[in-house]
């Protein structure tokens, strides 16, 4: 019998599933409502635009981290972005800063490089470092020692320079309320000071708010504590992650099995490479529908493989309870964060069709990625 889910749905797809995305804006909302926090949209993590003016209904806004973040934010979303940049380039910097509410500055040699041609309607603040996370992959981690990003306490003045505003650190991934507060003890250890000088403090994203397990309740309650402490000011989040977290799935679909040295694989028309990179970069291994990530007791078990030519584009067994055949559908979950935003068109192969199943429960084809996407990357 054939693994089939959709038969309205192209393969490959990337799919959002309108109301699983309208859950997490709810919970969203409801901490919005009851601490007092703005909470953006960060692109780095979900840029699913074409949901953009349902998240509008929902949430503050958006963060950016390029020029391209800032452009793609005002164009659908209708407002300015809220920036920061490792380093500002001289080429781009005039639109960035005609295309952001907020801009967020590494160091304090960008915005001496900056700072004059700032307008007196945008609000401007410094990424900090407080030397501390819970982050244990090097790769994702940005306060291990010797970090490029933000600035450690030892770099930053007591007095902030005129100009300045706000304060914006990000040392969390997939983390709860929890973690966060421990966060904070450190920010106000080792940056008090600078605290009482400014109108407005990023907490970055990492937050894992939509997470079943997430003590929202205690969020909530450790935002009005921490307010408390700094009633002057507004607080702001960026989870990414958190806005996209279980809505939608790529489909794929089994094009060949192959066996060698007893070993079986499926190959697929996606790549885990190309089209859900995270999973060799962490790496994780990825849910697939109606399968056991444990192969150890499953009666038939698979590698599932990639469609490109990287001998590493596979993921390790799963466990099923029938044999795959050619045309069965592989569903993996939780596939729209960190996934589109990411993906590439390395050895040519199809990059996966963009959809929705809406409200109504009907599929609408957003998007199908042609040739010439691949070519004019190339030259």
């Amino acid at each position: 019998m054939k693994r089939q889910y959709y038969d309205n749905i192209p393969s490959p797809c990337f799919v959002q599933e309108e109301n699983k995305l309208i859950n997490n804006l709810e919970i969203l909302k409801y901490v919005r409502e009851n601490a007092p926090v703005q909470i953006l949209v960060a692109l780095k993590g979900y840029a699913f635009w074409h949901s953009f003016p349902l998240i509008k209904k929902y949430l503050d806004g958006a963060s950016a981290s390029s020029l391209f973040e800032v452009k793609l934010i005002n164009e659908e979303m209708g407002v300015k972005a809220h920036t920061y940049c490792p380093a500002y380039l001289k080429d781009d910097f005039e639109e960035i800063a005609n295309l952001s509410k907020h801009l967020t500055f590494n160091s304090l040699s960008q915005w001496d490089l900056f700072k004059n041609t700032i307008k007196s309607s945008m609000s401007c603040g410094l990424r900090i470092n407080p030397e501390y996370s819970e982050i244990d992959i090097p790769i994702y981690n940005p306060a291990i020692n010797g970090s490029r990003l933000g600035m450690v306490k030892s770099n930053i003045p007591d007095k902030l320079p005129d100009g300045i505003e706000g304060l914006l650190f990000h040392v969390m991934c997939e983390q709860d309320s929890y973690v966060l507060e421990r966060v904070l003890q450190k920010v106000k250890e080792k940056f008090h000071k600078q605290l009482m000088q400014v109108n407005w403090l990023n907490m970055g994203g990492g937050h894992w708010i939509t997470d079943k397990n997430y003590d929202v309740n205690h969020l909530i309650n450790l935002l009005n504590q921490f307010h408390q402490d700094y009633p002057h000011l507004q607080l702001i989040m960026e989870p990414g992650e958190a806005i996209g977290l279980g809505t939608g799935f790529l489909l794929a679909t089994v094009q060949d099995i192959v066996e060698n040295n007893g070993i079986k694989t499926a190959i697929l028309d996606v790549s885990f490479s190309a089209h859900m990179p995270d999973t060799l970069e962490m790496p994780y291994k990825p849910i697939v529908r109606d399968a056991n990530i444990d192969a150890t007791n499953s009666p038939y078990k698979y590698r599932l493989g990639g469609i490109s030519c990287l001998a590493g584009d596979y993921m390790s067994e799963y466990g099923f309870e029938s044999p795959l055949q050619l045309g069965d559908q592989i569903i993996f979950e939780d596939m729209i964060h960190y996934t589109m935003v990411k993906t590439t068109l390395f050895n040519g192969v199809k990059h996966p069709y963009i959809g929705v199943i809406n409200q109504s429960g009907d599929f609408e084809l957003l998007r199908a990625i042609p040739y010439e996407y691949y070519k004019y990357r190339l030259s």
